[in-house]
């Protein structure tokens, strides 16, 4: 049984599409610029922001810093709440609590986003530790993200512990390529779920120790 459990909260935890598409239409619509569907804005979901509009838009870093100050105008007044729960999360988080395996969150969206959407949907008490990027840019990358959580929860020896092969009843939790590869940067296992955003193949070739396709699932094999 996993007693430290790192999730992803996009496509993890919540179904941020409505919110998160939304807000890069307003902010490619505000820079002039064509505006694909919803559909076709999906890869936004997982990535560091700026990182989505330079690859996605061919943005150079000056405009991508507009797009972000915009995508964020909209976001912390509507975004952030166009947004769900994944059905039977809150549920599994509770039998995990109750099971006594440590919690935390390790995602690339503003810290202060991630605090305010897991307040939203009753799931910030489950939690012992919440990181995410900050707002000036800094700690966006997975690694970075997942390396600071283990700090928090197991101060910087057990990050150390982690790091070279010593924890083995840890896991990272997600939906994305990046999340495979920030736990394995830090030996953690990773769990990848297909009913995020994953593209067909891409948590089997980022090397994923699990695949699991339901939250049903994914809470037998966390509590097994």
């Amino acid at each position: 049984m996993y007693h430290y459990i790192l999730f992803d909260l996009d496509g993890t935890l919540t179904d941020p599409k409505l919110g998160i598409t939304g807000c890069v239409q307003y902010a490619l619509r505000k820079l002039g610029r064509e505006v694909p569907d919803a559909d076709a804005l999906e890869p936004f979901i997982g990535p560091p922001l700026m990182d989505s509009f330079r690859e996605f838009c061919g943005l150079d870093e000056e405009t991508g810093a507009k797009a972000v100050a915009y995508y964020r105008e909209r976001y912390a007044v509507d975004g952030l709440f166009e947004n769900e729960a994944y059905p039977g999360i809150v549920q599994m988080l509770a039998r995990l609590q109750a099971a006594g395996c440590h919690l935390a969150v390790a995602s690339s969206k503003p810290e202060v986003f991630v605090k305010r959407i897991l307040e939203r949907f009753e799931m910030l008490p489950y939690f012992e530790v919440v990181v995410g990027s900050e707002l000036d840019g800094s700690r966006v990358q997975k690694e970075e993200v997942v390396e600071e959580a283990l700090r928090r929860l197991l101060g910087e020896d057990g990050l150390m512990r982690a790091a070279s092969g010593q924890i083995t009843d840890a896991v990272m939790v997600g939906d994305r390529k990046f999340d495979v590869q920030g736990a394995k940067q830090f030996g953690l296992a990773c769990i990848g779920v297909t009913y995020g955003y994953a593209a067909a193949g891409e948590l089997e070739e980022a090397g994923a120790d699990e695949i699991v396709e339901s939250v049903e699932e994914l809470g037998e094999i966390l509590l097994k």
